[in-house]
C-alpha cells in the first residue's frame, strides 16, 4: 500500500515577475489537485487498511528518499522540514509545507511524497524526486559574437543555472519579444538540451539556442482615421522614424521598429499641438501583419479636438527682468495660434544647451536656482490665458571648481581653458563654453566631458563645479613604407600633441614621453633614393603661461636628386635643396568676440639648385630666397568635438606677403620682360640654329635667376566651413575656398612658386616649390591645374555626415558629398561658375594613435583639361587631414 501525497512540479529559475505570477497560480492548482488525489487515495486506502483514518493525526516514522539525485537522504529530509517522531495530520499542512520547501530550494524536479506504510498511529513516508539539471555549456547560433554575451546576461543562461521548462519557455518569449520590438516579426527561436553523460553524478545539460530573426518587416501602409484638420500626408511626414514603403526614398527606410514607432505616436500629437489642437489624442492604434508576413499595416484613430489661441500672457514673480522685456524675449503674442511645443522651447529648450530661451536668460545671469513654469489659468472660448510663474531665487556663485579624470594632462592646462572661476557669478553659457574648450584641446574624449554640479546651496547661493574628463591618446605615430617614384619610400613621423618640454631632462617623466603641458611637438622623416625630407615643429599654446598667445616654430630641409638613366640611380651631383624656417605668434582676441584669433608669422625658405636642369625651372644652377610675412584672422566656434563637430562654423582669411623688392633694387624689370619675350620668340622659331636657341635658353635662365633671386609676391587665401545638425547627429557641412597669387610688379611677373594645384585627395608626396595641393575628389591628384599650377582657384563643397560610432577608441563616420572647383592661370580667366563637378561617398576613421584615416569614392562629372569624356570614378585614400 502506498499513498501518493503530491503530483509532479517544476521549479522556476528566471525569477522574473511574470514567472512569480505563474508560480502563485501553480501553487493554487497544486493545492486543488493535491486534495483531489488525497481524497481518491483515501478511499482506496480505507478499503485496504481499516486502521487509516482520513484527517487523523499520525506520528511520523521512517522517511526514505528515492529518485535521481546527488544530494544525500539526510540533506533532502532536512530541506523538507520533516522529522521522525513528529505528529502531523495526514493529509495536512506539514506535507504541503514540505513540498513547498523542496520546491522553493530550486534544486529539485518531479517532487512526490508517498505514504508507504501505516502501523497503528505511525506513518512511514517516501520522498521521491529528481535533481534539476544544471546548464553546462550553451551554444548560440544566428547572432554576432558581441550579441551573444548580451543574450546570456539578459536571459540568465549562465553556466550552473538550473534548467527548467519555465526557463526555456521564458527565454523563447523574451527573445521573441525583444526581436519583435526591433522589427523582426518573423523571429523563430529553437532551444534544444542535450544530457551530459559522464562520471560526474550531478545532472547537467548542454543547450543549443538557434535564433532565426528573419528579415525586418516593412511598413506597407499607414492609415489615419478621424483626422480632418491635418492631412494624411502631413501626419505621415511628422512620423520621422516610421515610413511606408517608397522606393525613391534614400535616407529613411521603411522598416518597422516598435520603439521608434512609439516615439512617432508622440510626434503626431506634438504636430497637432503646434497647430493649436492641444486636446488632440490617439484613441487607438493597431498593427496588422499582412498575409506575406513581410509587411505590416498601421491603423491610427485620432480625436483632433478643437483649435485654441493664446490669450493674455502674464509673468508673475519676476524682478530681474520686466514684463515687457520677457514678453519680447518670449516672442509669443495674444491671438497667436496656440503652440504648446513652441511655448515650451521658448521657456526651456532642452534640445540645445545654448538655446535662446527664458531659462537660459536667467541662468546666464547667475540665477541657477530659478524655476519657470507656464500655467494655463483660463481656457474659455478656446482662448488660453497663461501665467508664467517665475521663482528667481538667489544669484549663485561658484564656490569650488575642480577637475577629475585627468591622469596625464596637468591641472593648469585644463584650468586655463575654463570660463568658470571660484567666486564668479554662475553662467550656464560659461559652463557650456568651458566644455567646448576642453573638447577642442583634443586630449579628452569630447563625448565624455561632463560638468557635474556638486553641493548646490540655494539658501547661500553657492555651487561647486566639477569637470569630469576622460583622457584619450593624443600622440600619433606615422610609419609607412611603399614603392613609388622608382624605389622604396619610407616615412617615419611622430606627433606628440600633449607634450611637456620642461620635463625632457626628468627621467621619471618618460612614460613613454614627457606629457601633460599641452604643447605640440612633431618630427617627420621621409626618404627614398631620390629625395629626403626632414621636418621639426613645436608649438606652445600659452606663451608665458598667463595669456592665450600661441608660439610656434618649424624647421625643414629637403634634398632632391636627379635620376641618372645610365646607373639607374640617383645622381647626387645634381641636386635641389630647400631649407626653411618659420616663427609665428597667434593671439586670441576679445573683439568682436573671443572666438577670433589673430595670427602672424615670418618664414624663410632658401632654394639651392646645383646642376639641376629640369622643366621645373629655367635655370639649373642658382638660388632663390623666399622671405615672407603671413597674417591671418580666423574664427572657430564649432561645437565640442573637433573630429565630428555638430554645429558652429570655422573660417580663416590669410595674407602671405613678401617685401616689394622691385621698388628699391633699381632693376629694369620692364626691359628684362621685353628681352625675355624676344628670347621666347627665338626658342619657338624653327628657322633658328641650335646654337641660337641654346644661347636664348641660357639667357632666359639668367633673367629668371635675376627675377626670382628674391621672391616677390602676395597670396590671399580664404576658407569657410559651416556645420548644421539636421536631426540628431546628422550633420550638413557646406564649405567654400578661394585662393589668389599675385605680383606687385607685373613686369616682374607671378612667381613659379607658391602656386595652387587642384584635384584628387589633396595629399602631395612632397612639395619642392611651396605649392598648395587642393583636394577635389573624383579626379586624379593635381589634374585640374596646369603643369605649372594655377594662380587662382575656388572650390565649393557640400557634405552630409552621419556617425557610426563616436567612442574615444575610434570615431567612425560615413559621408556623402557633392563639390566643384576650378583652377585658373590669371584673374582675368576667373569664372566661379565654370567648375569641375563631382559627387560620391566616403568614410572616416579617427584613431588616437594614427590620426584620421579614410577612403572616398568620387565620380567626376566633367572631363579633365584637354579631354572630352567625363572622368568617371576615382578612389581616394585619406591620411591625416579633413576636407
Amino acid at each position: 500500500m502506498r499513498l501518493l501525497l503530491n503530483i509532479k512540479k517544476e521549479n522556476d529559475d528566471l525569477g522574473k515577475q511574470v514567472n512569480n505570477l505563474a508560480n502563485i497560480l501553480s501553487h493554487k492548482i497544486l493545492t486543488n489537485c493535491l486534495l483531489a488525489v488525497i481524497t481518491l487515495s483515501s478511499v482506496n486506502l480505507q478499503a485496504q487498511e481499516t486502521t487509516y483514518k482520513d484527517g487523523a493525526k499520525y506520528t511520523l516514522g521512517s522517511i526514505s528518499v528515492s529518485g535521481n539525485t546527488s544530494f544525500s537522504e539526510q540533506t533532502i529530509v532536512t530541506y523538507s522540514g520533516l522529522r521522525k517522531g513528529k505528529e502531523m495530520i495526514i493529509p495536512g499542512e506539514d506535507i504541503s509545507n514540505a513540498i513547498k520547501k523542496l520546491w522553493n530550494s530550486k534544486l529539485f524536479n518531479d517532487i512526490e511524497i508517498y505514504v508507504t506504510k501505516i502501523e497503528g498511529d505511525i506513518a512511514h513516508l517516501e520522498i521521491r524526486l529528481s535533481d534539476l539539471p544544471q546548464l553546462n555549456e550553451i551554444k548560440i547560433n544566428g547572432v554576432k559574437k558581441r550579441k551573444k554575451e548580451d543574450i546570456i546576461k539578459n536571459t540568465g543562461l549562465q553556466k550552473g543555472v538550473k534548467v527548467t521548462e519555465n526557463l526555456i519557455t521564458n527565454t523563447k518569449n523574451f527573445l521573441t519579444k525583444k526581436y519583435k520590438k526591433e522589427g523582426f516579426y518573423n523571429t523563430k527561436i529553437l532551444i534544444n538540451t542535450i544530457e551530459v553523460k559522464d562520471t560526474i553524478k550531478t545532472a547537467r545539460v548542454n543547450m543549443v539556442l538557434n535564433i532565426d530573426k528573419g528579415e525586418k518587416v516593412k511598413v506597407k501602409d499607414i492609415v489615419f482615421n478621424g483626422n480632418a484638420v491635418l492631412s494624411n500626408r502631413k501626419l505621415r511626414k511628422s512620423m520621422s522614424n516610421t515610413k511606408k514603403i517608397n522606393r525613391l526614398r534614400i535616407l529613411k527606410r521603411s522598416k518597422f521598429i516598435d520603439s521608434a514607432y512609439q516615439q512617432d505616436l508622440t510626434k503626431i500629437i506634438d504636430k497637432y499641438k503646434e497647430n493649436g489642437y492641444r486636446d488632440a489624442r490617439i484613441l487607438s492604434d493597431s498593427l496588422i501583419v499582412n498575409d506575406n508576413k513581410k509587411t505590416v499595416s498601421i491603423h491610427i484613430d485620432i480625436n483632433e479636438g478643437e483649435q485654441y489661441t493664446f490669450g493674455d500672457i502674464s509673468f508673475i514673480g519676476n524682478t530681474v527682468y520686466s514684463n515687457d522685456y520677457l514678453t519680447r524675449f518670449l516672442r509669443i503674442n495674444k491671438g497667436d495660434t496656440y503652440n504648446g511645443i513652441l511655448l515650451q522651447k521658448r521657456i526651456a529648450d532642452n534640445s540645445r544647451p545654448d538655446a535662446i530661451d527664458i531659462t537660459n536668460l536667467y541662468q546666464n545671469s547667475g540665477y541657477l536656482f530659478s524655476t519657470i513654469n507656464p500655467v494655463e489659468v483660463n481656457a474659455e472660448g478656446n482662448v488660453i490665458d497663461m501665467e508664467i510663474r517665475i521663482s528667481e531665487g538667489k544669484p549663485a556663485y561658484f564656490n569650488k571648481v575642480s577637475v577629475a579624470g585627468n591622469d596625464k594632462t596637468n591641472d593648469h592646462v585644463i584650468y586655463r581653458m575654463l570660463r568658470t572661476r571660484p567666486g564668479q557669478l554662475y553662467s550656464k553659457e560659461n559652463v557650456v563654453r568651458s566644455v567646448r574648450e576642453l573638447g577642442q584641446l583634443g586630449f579628452f574624449d569630447a563625448q565624455e566631458i561632463s560638468p557635474n554640479f556638486i553641493n548646490p546651496n540655494p539658501v547661500e547661493g553657492t555651487i561647486d563645479m566639477e569637470y569630469a574628463v576622460k583622457e584619450t591618446g593624443s600622440s600619433q605615430i606615422e610609419l609607412q613604407g611603399g614603392y613609388g617614384g622608382g624605389g622604396f619610400i619610407g616615412t617615419l613621423g611622430l606627433s606628440f600633441n600633449n607634450f611637456s618640454i620642461k620635463d625632457i631632462f626628468k627621467k621619471d617623466a618618460y612614460k613613454p614621453i614627457p606629457m601633460g603641458d599641452g604643447q605640440k611637438l612633431a618630427l617627420r622623416l621621409q626618404a627614398s633614393r631620390f629625395y629626403q625630407t626632414y621636418s621639426f615643429s613645436f608649438s606652445e599654446p600659452w606663451l608665458g603661461g598667463t595669456k592665450p598667445i600661441q608660439f610656434s616654430t618649424s624647421l625643414s630641409h629637403t634634398k632632391q636628386f636627379l635620376y641618372n638613366p645610365v646607373t639607374r640611380n640617383a645622381d647626387k651631383s645634381k641636386r635641389f635643396n630647400i631649407t626653411g624656417i618659420s616663427v609665428g605668434l597667434a593671439k586670441r582676441l576679445t573683439v568682436p568676440d573671443d572666438y577670433f584669433t589673430l595670427s602672424q608669422a615670418i618664414s624663410f625658405q632658401h632654394y639651392d639648385l646645383q646642376n639641376y636642369n629640369t622643366g621645373l625651372f629655367t635655370f639649373g644652377d642658382g638660388e632663390s630666397n623666399n622671405l615672407s610675412y603671413t597674417i591671418g584672422l580666423s574664427r572657430n566656434n564649432t561645437r565640442i568635438d573637433p573630429i565630428y563637430p555638430t554645429g558652429g562654423s570655422n573660417f580663416s582669411a590669410t595674407a602671405k606677403l613678401s617685401f616689394p623688392y622691385s621698388l628699391l633694387d633699381n632693376v629694369d624689370y620692364k626691359g628684362l620682360k621685353q628681352e625675355r619675350d624676344d628670347l621666347q620668340i627665338i626658342l619657338q622659331d624653327n628657322t633658328r640654329t641650335d646654337l641660337e636657341r641654346t644661347e636664348a635658353s641660357n639667357r632666359i635662365g639668367d633673367i629668371d635667376q635675376e627675377r626670382y633671386k628674391l621672391l616677390e609676391f602676395y597670396k590671399i587665401n580664404f576658407k569657410g566651413d559651416w556645420y548644421a545638425e539636421i536631426v540628431k547627429n546628422l550633420v550638413l557641412r557646406p564649405s567654400v575656398e578661394f585662393g589668389f597669387l599675385g605680383a606687385y610688379n607685373n613686369d616682374r611677373g607671378v612667381i613659379p612658386f607658391e602656386r595652387f594645384f587642384l584635384g584628387g585627395d589633396g595629399l602631395g608626396s612632397y612639395s619642392l616649390d611651396g605649392r598648395e595641393s587642393i583636394a577635389l575628389r573624383g579626379y586624379p591628384n593635381q589634374s585640374l591645374s596646369d603643369q605649372d599650377g594655377g594662380t587662382v582657384y575656388n572650390k565649393f563643397s557640400l557634405e552630409l555626415r552621419y556617425p557610426i560610432t563616436l567612442k574615444a577608441s575610434a570615431k567612425i563616420f560615413a559621408l556623402g558629398f557633392v563639390e566643384g572647383g576650378a583652377s585658373y592661370n590669371s584673374f582675368k580667366d576667373y569664372n566661379p561658375f565654370s567648375i569641375k563637378r563631382s559627387a560620391g561617398l566616403g568614410v572616416r576613421i579617427f584613431m588616437p594613435a594614427f590620426g584620421l584615416l579614410g577612403i572616398d569614392f568620387g565620380h567626376g562629372f566633367d572631363a579633365l583639361p584637354g579631354q572630352t569624356v567625363k572622368h568617371g570614378w576615382e578612389t581616394h585614400f585619406i591620411i591625416g587631414q579633413q576636407f
